[in-house]
């Protein structure tokens, strides 16, 4: 009989961008493979995918709908794993799912960062801590990114079977790499820079919690003492507009390049000097692991993510919110190649030793395996 795993997510961009690799490991273990996510992109390795309308919002009247269409079809396939992902789709597949669990399903919950944290708002903790709280009770497995969430679930005695601890969804170390100068020189030019430019990327949605009106700050405090640097920021949202007013009013304008949504970031990273991260809240932010793995020196404001990633002093800084602290860094590593190096080449290090996709897959692949020799001793008992 084949075993049949399913994948849920809010949306399936996250399936896309995250979770591909885990869908392959399955398929080539023989197991039929589902998704259910809320979009139409086709995915590979998938049997059957299911369009369900999750909305982000755990309020929102519509995931009335998005639950009643996935219990059905929980109900209907008796899947014999389900690995579910985000607040919203991870909320409503393991209440989907809960009954299915006396049966022997076995639901394993990733918290992509929880919402509650050190120093989130308290609405963060009265919405979502008695949520995943209460689910702890449907969840076999409760999967953090980070250790301060780890520790968290432990403390506050999240009620799910086992909780462990993975490094994140994986990057592949082998795409994001770093490039020998001359290459890097011919790529900066093609893309519009020059060799003597110091570049600095980041790449996220410009929204409140990215906060990268904290970066237009820091770099107006350089611009005349490093008049060749350049911030690359790559992406999209509802603050884009008042980013590119602030630019203006501080008379940086011309040293930014909003740049939209880009689906090259491997290549700004790799003509990139070093990667700056302004985020006030991060589980594990992969476009810091990226930037890592190109090489690239981070320097980042202090969060938990960042916490886990940056080793301060060895391949980066953390800043405690501090512009003027934050240039200053930037100022240093702009004016000594040698430390630029130095802190790349640890953070490199780091990036394919602990967090590439090869390394993941190991970690997730013996959670699952522990699950398969369950389901298998649960068979023989019934048979």
């Amino acid at each position: 009989m084949v075993k049949k795993v399913l994948f849920c997510a809010t949306v399936d961009y996250h399936i896309k961008a995250f979770h591909l690799p885990y869908l392959k490991w399955f398929k080539e273990q023989g197991w039929e493979v589902f998704v259910a996510a809320s979009g139409e992109i086709k995915l590979p390795y998938v049997d059957k995918k299911y369009n369900i309308p999750f909305q982000r919002s755990p309020l929102d009247k519509k995931n009335i709908k998005a639950y009643k269409e996935l219990k059905k079809i929980i109900d209907k396939h008796q899947f014999n794993i389900i690995h579910c992902h985000t607040p919203v789709g991870g909320f409503i597949t393991r209440l989907a799912g809960r009954k299915l669990r006396k049966h022997g399903t076995k639901v394993i919950y990733t918290a992509h960062g929880f919402h509650f944290c050190k120093g989130a708002p308290l609405i963060n903790w009265f919405l979502y801590y008695p949520i995943e709280k209460i689910l702890s009770f449907f969840t076999d497995c409760l999967i953090t990114i980070n250790q301060e969430d780890y520790q968290l679930a432990k403390d506050h005695h999240f009620s799910a079977n086992t909780i462990k601890h993975v490094h994140g969804v994986g990057v592949n170390t082998e795409i994001f790499r770093p490039l020998e100068k001359s290459k890097k020189d011919i790529l900066r030019k093609s893309l519009g820079y020059g060799a003597n430019d110091f570049l600095m990327v980041y790449a996220a949605e410009f929204n409140k919690n990215k906060n990268q009106k904290f970066l237009i700050n820091s770099l107006a405090l350089l611009k005349d003492e490093i008049p060749n640097a350049r911030l690359l920021l790559a992406g999209e949202g509802a603050l884009l507009q008042d980013c590119k007013e602030l630019a203006r009013t501080l008379q940086v304008d011309s040293m930014i390049d909003f740049l939209g949504f880009r689906n090259d970031i491997e290549k700004l990273l790799k003509i990139s000097d070093i990667a700056v991260a302004s985020s006030l809240r991060e589980g594990l932010p992969v476009n810091i692991i990226e930037a890592m793995s190109c090489g690239l020196p981070v320097i980042a404001n202090d969060n938990r993510g960042h916490r886990e990633l940056i080793d301060n002093g060895q391949n980066g800084w953390i800043i405690y919110n501090d512009t003027n602290q934050f240039s200053k860094k930037i100022k240093e590593l702009a004016c000594n190649n040698d430390l630029k190096i130095k802190f790349g080449t640890k953070g490199r290090n780091m990036a394919v030793n602990m967090f590439s996709v090869q390394k993941v897959l190991e970690e997730k692949s013996n959670i699952y395996r522990s699950y398969m020799v369950e389901l298998e001793e649960e068979l023989w008992a019934v048979h």
